[in-house]
């Protein structure tokens, strides 16, 4: 049996700049932390010839063709499988739709394990393209590359988007002291609500494709913001950091109606209110989990517990995409 596992992440500046539709004319820059919540995959052999999948649904079936699970199903597809005889179970710390890159950790860890089970390696850049390859060339999904590099690479990486589809990957340099300050003031809140990341990014893939003004403009912003939040983490300047962190939010608001709602908003007030220097929600938008950057930490958490949300504890992963067990 075969355990791998990917981190999920959080942006930390320069999100949505790693679409294809965006960088390919303009290059991408941005940088994201892994955290230690993960999607874990075991693959093993049954005694019997087939599939048998286990994750939100069970699945057997006799050939690659047949699997509903479109990520499963392209993976196996490029495994190049005579005689299926393969069995997948997928676990997660957090579920889908939450905006902590899920789809790119599942995708990551599943072909860790696969390549593992046939003990070939995968170095983390490697890896990361694979998995880019599956959602964005033969799935079509309307995504960028950050989820899948940071959950190959861990740790906090600041990652460049090259026109030429090239990606440049090099670690934070961020002082020790003040990288346990940031993990210590970075707080998540799950909002409760979950969403389709696609439905968000396809209006920016769309817009991006046709050059609206607006939404380029908007785009290039937040790549300046993520060069800028680079500069101030490497400074050791957490605070700075939380206020440019609601500066990327107010205008990543800019970029699309369904990016926030009135109880989101409600919640993000009360949080600057009561010792948030600065946050935003995680992802593409719409729902998922509220990050802030935390001043004073105890009235933070007095008052999103008081609005009812729940917190998601956390620290960095620096490991990445890894077998656990072999």
């Amino acid at each position: 049996m075969i355990i791998a596992r990917s981190p999920l992440r959080i942006s930390l500046g320069g999100g949505g700049t790693d679409l294809p539709s965006y960088y390919r004319d303009h290059g991408g820059f941005l940088v994201a932390a892994a955290i230690d919540k993960y999607v874990y995959i075991t693959v093993t052999r049954p005694f019997t010839e087939g599939i048998f999948l286990k994750y939100s649904q069970l699945e057997q079936v006799a050939g690659v063709s047949e699997v509903k699970h479109r990520i499963i199903r392209e993976a196996l597809l490029m495994q190049e499988l005579k005689t299926p005889q393969v069995e997948i179970a997928a676990l997660a710390d957090i579920p889908a739709g939450t905006g902590l890159g899920s789809s790119g950790s599942f995708t990551t860890a599943l072909l860790k394990a696969l390549y593992a089970h046939r003990r070939h390696l995968l170095l983390p850049h490697d890896l990361a393209e694979l998995a880019c390859h599956i959602e964005i060339d033969r799935l079509g999904e309307p995504i960028g590359k950050q989820d899948q590099y940071i959950a190959a690479y861990g740790g906090l990486t600041c990652f460049t988007f090259n026109r030429d589809d090239s990606v440049a990957a090099s670690p934070l340099g961020i002082p020790i002291d003040d990288l346990f300050e940031l993990e210590d003031r970075l707080m998540l809140f799950f909002t409760g609500f979950t969403r389709n990341a696609g439905d968000l990014l396809r209006d920016q893939k769309e817009k991006s494709q046709k050059n609206d003004r607006a939404m380029l403009d908007n785009l290039h912003y937040v790549k300046h913001l993520g060069l800028r939040s680079r500069e101030a983490l490497e400074k050791g300047d957490v605070f700075a950091f939380g206020r440019l962190m609601h500066e990327h939010w107010e205008n990543k608001k800019k970029r699309s109606g369904g990016m926030t709602n009135p109880r989101i908003d409600h919640w993000y007030n009360r949080a600057l209110a009561s010792g948030a220097v600065g946050g935003k929600l995680v992802g593409a938008g719409g729902g998922g989990f509220l990050m802030f950057l935390a001043e004073d930490k105890t009235r933070l958490r007095r008052a999103m517990r008081e609005e009812g949300l729940e917190e998601l504890r956390f620290r960095f992963d620096f490991d990445g995409s890894k077998v656990v067990l072999s």
